[in-house]
C-alpha cells in the first residue's frame, strides 16, 4: 500500500458546517493517508493585491492541492451555485504559477438543508474544475439532503444509502490516487 496525501477542500468557513463533517467522513472512509484540510478563508481576490504578489495563503493551498495525491471537495449550495469561498479559492489558485489541479484525482461531494442535497452546487463545481483539466471522478455522486438530521452526536454519517455512496465514491478514489502515484 503506498503512503497517500489526501487534501480536503470546504466551500464553508464556519466549523460546524455539515459540509466539513461530509468532507472529515469522506476522508475517514479513504483509508490510511495523511489528511491535510486545507485553508480557504483567503482574501477576496483582486488583481491589485495579484499585481503585489500572491498572498501566503493563497500560495500554501495552491502548495497543499499540488502535493495531494487526491482532493475532496466538499461544497455547499448557497443560491443554487457553490458558495463564494469556494470559487474565491478556485480563482486565487489558478493565478498561481503551473496547474495544481492538473490531473488531480478530485471527488465532489456536498449536503445541503435541502432534499436535493446540493446537486446544483455540483454541477457548477465540475463547470469551474474543467480549465484546470483535473481528473474529477464521475461518480457515484453523493449528495446528503436534509443533512441536519444525518449526523450522530459524534459527528458520523448515520445514512445509510450516503455510507454506501461514499464508500463508492472513495475507494474509486483511492484506486486513481495509487494508480497515479505508481505512474
Amino acid at each position: 500500500m503506498t503512503d497517500l496525501t489526501l487534501v480536503g477542500l470546504c466551500g464553508a468557513l464556519r466549523r460546524a458546517s455539515t459540509n466539513r463533517l461530509l468532507m472529515r467522513e469522506a476522508a475517514h472512509r479513504f483509508g490510511p493517508a495523511t489528511f491535510i484540510e486545507a485553508d480557504l478563508d483567503l482574501p477576496l481576490y483582486n488583481g491589485d493585491v495579484e499585481a503585489e504578489g500572491i498572498p501566503a495563503k493563497v500560495q500554501a493551498l495552491a502548495d497543499t492541492i499540488a502535493s495531494a495525491d487526491a482532493v475532496i471537495v466538499a461544497t455547499p449550495e448557497y443560491n443554487k451555485g457553490i458558495s463564494g469561498v469556494l470559487k474565491n479559492a478556485l480563482d486565487w489558485v489558478s493565478r498561481t504559477d503551473g496547474n495544481p489541479w492538473r490531473d488531480k484525482p478530485v471527488a465532489i461531494v456536498s449536503a445541503a438543508a435541502g432534499g436535493a442535497g446540493g446537486q446544483r452546487a455540483q454541477n457548477m463545481l465540475r463547470l469551474c474544475l474543467n480549465p484546470f483539466r483535473p481528473l474529477v471522478l464521475p461518480g457515484p455522486e453523493v449528495f446528503v439532503g436534509q443533512t441536519s438530521q444525518k449526523w450522530d452526536d459524534s459527528g458520523r454519517l448515520n445514512d445509510a444509502t450516503g455510507q454506501k455512496m461514499l464508500d463508492e465514491l472513495m475507494g474509486l478514489l483511492r484506486d486513481a490516487a495509487e494508480r497515479k502515484s505508481q505512474s
